[in-house]
């Protein structure tokens, strides 16, 4: 074995973005996948079929946010929280649950305050204990790691040998560094990052987590606006001092070159009033007609009740003037009253005689049969003298 092998034996790279068939490989330089999880997590990936900002349970600043994993299934969410305080404040905690059972699936989402509660975190809390479980802690690379795929689909990072689906890359079994020639052309083919030759890093270097950028930092920290300001401020003056100094313009040459720019800004601040007031007066004007345009239409409805009302008083009059034609009115009414009176009473007697003549008819009728019936008696009677019973 060279020197030059036998120094790598200790040196691990590590992923920063993620490949699924990279990932099953324990060098990072597979070509092919080696099993069917691989394979699976691949085509998810080159199809497209996993979202990672798709969660709508995956809330928060993914760059203060945690993954803690190996957790006890008997953790509860306050037994996490108290253990992970012990490295700052914690804002929010999702500890994952079965969506039927509503056990614990063993894994959990930490977000501090800050990005270096966070970083503290990442560092200190790696390989610690909770409820005698070895915990692992590594950052967000559900939304931070470029092409991520989960474990469900495939990919994730980690395992344990018993699984025998491990994957590398990660902080708990980073890539080894390769020892036989790399196939770059392949790798390239495929889009799967080279290994960094030249950059290995050893074992027991902690990997970084990824860094927003420095304006977000400045943010973050309170300081965004005065920060950026200054810094574009110095770099502006810098870059026009090197810009004269390469062209040989004196301070005369720069004081013109500013004049000509402040009389460009003063000339394109001029259109920019101009334009302001032509819309002014456009919304002036338009006020002003939709003004017109409502009094006509109140003027119109104000002629049309004054008309209706002229014709409403030009009738009552009429009606009130003539005493003589209400009197006559009244008078109508009246007798038509009387005649109603005497309709409904001679309907009332004709019903109440033909009720009448309908009773005696009955009468009538019921003396008939009865005198019937003593009839038909008399005549057995007579019939029952005549012949005796001995007969």
């Amino acid at each position: 074995m060279s020197r030059n092998s036998s120094g790598r034996l200790n040196s691990v790279f590590y992923a920063e973005s993620y490949h699924p068939i990279q990932a099953g490989s324990i060098d990072g330089t597979d070509v092919l996948p080696h099993d069917n999880a691989v394979y699976r997590a691949h085509l998810c990936s080159s199809a497209g079929l996993y979202d990672p900002f798709g969660d709508p349970k995956a809330v928060g600043d993914p760059y203060c946010t945690l993954f803690v994993g190996r957790l006890s299934h008997f953790t509860s969410e306050d037994t996490l929280r108290k253990a992970m305080s012990k490295y700052g404040h914690v804002k929010n905690l999702r500890l994952v649950r079965h969506i039927v059972t509503g056990a614990s699936r063993g894994y959990a989402f930490v977000e501090y305050e800050t990005e270096r509660e966070m970083r503290r975190a990442y560092k200190d809390a790696h390989h610690s204990f909770i409820d005698d479980s070895e915990i692992i802690v590594d950052y967000n690379r559900q939304q931070l790691m470029p092409g991520w795929i989960p474990r469900r689909l495939g990919g994730g990072l980690g395992g344990r040998k018993e699984s025998g689906q491990l994957r590398f890359g990660g902080r708990e079994r980073p890539f080894r560094a390769p020892l036989r020639p790399i196939p770059l052309d392949d790798l390239k083919r495929l889009g799967i990052p080279p290994p960094p030759e030249g950059r290995y890093m050893s074992r027991f270097e902690v990997p970084s987590p990824p860094r927003r950028g420095q304006g977000l930092l400045d943010k973050e920290e309170g300081s965004y606006r005065s920060s950026g300001n200054r810094e574009e401020h110095t770099h502006k003056r810098n870059s026009e001092d090197r810009e004269d100094r390469v062209h040989g313009r004196s301070p005369d040459d720069t004081l013109d070159h500013s004049y000509d720019k402040s009389s460009k800004e003063e000339h394109r601040h001029d259109k920019r009033r101009h334009k302001d007031r032509e819309f002014s007066n456009r919304k002036s004007s338009v006020e002003l007609e939709e003004k017109r345009h409502y009094r006509s239409s109140v003027e119109k409805e104000e002629t049309v009740r004054s008309s209706l009302d002229g014709e409403e008083r030009s009738c009552k009059p009429s009606s009130i003037d003539d005493d003589g034609r209400v009197k006559k009115r009244s008078r109508r009414s009246s007798s038509e009253r009387e005649d109603h009176k005497e309709r409904d009473s001679s309907d009332r007697e004709e019903r109440h005689h033909k009720s009448r003549s309908r009773d005696e008819k009955e009468c009538s009728y019921e003396r008939h049969k009865h005198r019937e019936r003593s009839h038909q008696r008399e005549g057995k009677r007579s019939i029952s003298q005549d012949y005796p019973s001995d007969y």
